[in-house]
């Protein structure tokens, strides 16, 4: 398979290629460059064969393989009945603050973060509460459990994102632990997205909360999909793992007639993707490292004013530009180098010194825009 070839999208509707002009080289939203596997593509040649395209639901053999699929990755035994299928991660999210979040209570994220889970409380009207993640001497990303049990007394909900988008913080073990403990010691609601889990790196393995105890399982809503992993976004699916049955229940009731089945072909490329598309994902991974240590280096000789903390997963980096002296370094970029990158004030009030570069991509794209950028900044 060879990932070095760029294909053209412009004129596709892909969004991530229609938001800026032309010339403007788009390295922002997580949608990667890459075909997609082999394997998937034949399944969904296969169900296009049958002439309906009705209404579908998960067949029991897609369930078995995700169980499955858990099962092998992570040591985590759910059931079958514990899967519930959405559109997308995001609805999921939205689902479980809008009907199992207490009214006006407070919903706990730290930060930076994914946009959409800081946006979320809002849209319910629950009060976020931020909890700020900073990097320890040697660069690592910690949690605060002191800061975090303090948090938790203001909160009913902890959103989770791990792997995190945007800092690519894979979470351990232990860490995972001290964070189910605090919530379970005050009863809280965990709504952990995981849409990353399969992107990793330097041969770290995910890790679910809820897989760490039954006590946090039984407070957790774990939101997972394919979408990310094998670059199938597009076809708009996602599961939840809910194990506990009356959280399922008021789960699945938040629904609420805005959240609707689940796209056919986007279950039909879910299940060739978790069956058949682990070799097709190894190699992709592989190929990712190889793209953030090419960037690692470039950002640390070519670039003195940016420093990038190394991501463990996702193929996003977090680029803290202070040094440049740039008032909007997402505007500068995409002005006078034809790069659009992601703005950091998506991901926190206090990060307009930073910008999000997606990664993943062919290296030849990835190495011209960090020759746009490199110019721009000789030449301002």
């Amino acid at each position: 398979m060879d990932l070095n070839t760029v294909f053209q999208r412009l004129n596709t509707g892909s969004k991530k290629w229609s938001q800026y002009p032309e010339d403007v080289l788009p390295m922002w939203v997580a949608d990667m460059d890459f075909p997609v596997a082999e394997p998937i593509m034949q399944a969904l040649k296969n169900r296009l064969e049958h002439p309906l395209l009705g209404y579908s639901v998960a067949q029991d053999t897609l369930r078995e393989t995700l169980v499955a699929h858990l099962a092998r990755q992570y040591d985590w035994h759910i059931q079958p009945q514990d899967l519930v299928f959405l559109p997308g991660v995001e609805p999921g999210v939205n689902m479980a603050l809008n009907s199992l979040a207490p009214v006006g209570s407070g919903v706990l994220v730290q930060t930076p973060n994914y946009s959409p889970l800081l946006s979320a409380p809002a849209h319910w009207k629950l009060t976020r509460v931020d909890l700020p993640l900073h990097a320890d001497a040697k660069g690592q990303y910690l949690t605060d459990i002191a800061a975090l049990q303090h948090a938790l007394l203001s909160a009913r909900t902890f959103l989770l994102s791990n792997p995190h988008n945007p800092i690519g913080k894979v979470f351990e073990r232990d860490e995972l632990r001290a964070i189910g403990e605090a919530c379970v010691q005050h009863d809280v609601l965990i709504v952990s997205d995981e849409i990353h889990a399969d992107i990793l790196f330097d041969g770290r393995r995910h890790t679910p909360i809820a897989s760490l105890s039954a006590d946090i399982a039984e407070r957790t809503i774990t939101l997972m999909s394919a979408s990310k992993a094998w670059n199938i976004a597009g076809l708009k699916t996602a599961f939840a793992v809910v194990q506990n049955p009356a959280l399922r229940e008021h789960f699945t009731a938040g629904r609420l007639g805005l959240v609707d089945s689940v796209n056919t072909l986007g279950l039909e490329a879910t299940h060739a993707a978790y069956t058949h598309g682990q070799s097709w994902l190894g190699q992709v991974n592989a190929y990712l490292q190889n793209n953030r240590d090419h960037l690692a280096h470039a950002i640390d000789t070519r670039f003195p004013g940016i420093r990038m903390h190394l991501p463990q997963s996702t193929y996003l980096a977090w680029l803290d530009c202070s040094a440049l002296d740039i008032q909007h370094p997402q505007q500068f970029f995409l002005a006078q180098a034809k790069v659009a990158l992601s703005c950091g004030l998506e991901f926190g009030d206090d990060c307009g010194q930073f910008v999000r570069l997606n990664f993943g991509c062919p290296r030849p794209m990835l190495e011209e825009a960090l020759a746009r950028m490199e110019r721009a900044l000789l030449d301002r």
